[in-house]
């Protein structure tokens, strides 16, 4: 397991769900971990999270927000990592769809992860560990689905994001790599859920099950380690092989 003591980064997103899990993971490896969410606290019914995760109120759209939030977590010494999370989807055909709300899954599921990668990156730059961004993409990067086109428009841009970052940073001391979750319980997954698409769901992978959110903290916390020190620009499913599934 990757040590992380002395490491400070920002998970967005991280009062539930994948956030939370992402966050109690790598503080338990020793990180400082400012979790930033809209009501700044665990959400109700979920265990206190650990001592080392700092709840921070923020909305990830706010730009002003976010480079006063990133500024004053780097004045306790600098910043180490961030983990692009925060992420919306709406549950309707595209014809039906509004521009706006089109524009608003756009604002934060991509305009807020290239905005707070930059607002990071003079701090990621110093870090002494090499600085580190994980984004949080999804299958719906790679498979199309229904119902739901502006999510897998924009799951597909985060990796364009994450590819083409990769590059330009590569000799800034920073690395750079995203996370394609599968099908894991979460508020996201809830909206888009009925029966008969868990049945298909399920049908659909080779472990035929739903995931841990532990699984995706481990794999982060493997990406921020010093193991990691030479891989950046990649994707990495923990999706129970539903990708590789065939017919």
């Amino acid at each position: 397991m990757a040590n992380l003591e002395g490491r400070k980064g920002i998970v967005t997103g991280g009062s539930s769900g994948i956030g939370y899990a992402i966050a109690n993971c790598l503080a338990q490896a020793g990180a400082t971990v400012y979790s930033v969410s809209r009501k700044g606290k665990d959400k109700e019914g979920l265990p206190f999270s650990h001592p080392s995760v700092i709840h921070t109120v923020g909305d990830v759209t706010d730009m002003a927000g976010m480079k006063k939030l990133v500024d004053n977590v780097a004045k306790e010494g600098g910043i180490d990592f961030l983990i692009n999370n925060a992420g919306i989807t709406i549950k309707k055909r595209a014809e039906l769809l509004d521009y706006e709300e089109f524009q608003q899954v756009m604002e934060v599921n991509v305009h807020s992860v290239f905005n707070l990668s930059v607002l990071c990156y003079p701090y990621l730059k110093q870090s002494p560990y090499i600085g580190r961004i994980i984004n949080i993409s999804s299958m719906a990067a790679h498979l199309g689905f229904s119902e739901v086109v502006p999510y897998c428009t924009s799951k597909a841009a985060v990796l364009g994001l994450t590819r083409g970052l990769s590059v330009e940073w590569a000799n800034d001391n920073i690395l750079i790599n995203s996370i394609a979750p599968g099908w894991f319980p979460s508020e996201m997954s809830k909206q888009i859920m009925t029966p008969e698409r868990k049945e298909a769901i399920l049908a659909r992978m080779p472990l035929h099950k739903f995931g841990d959110t532990k699984d995706l903290g481990e794999m982060a916390l493997f990406l921020l380690g010093d193991g990691a020190g030479y891989i950046t620009g990649q994707d990495f499913a923990v999706d129970g092989g539903a990708l590789a599934y065939g017919f």
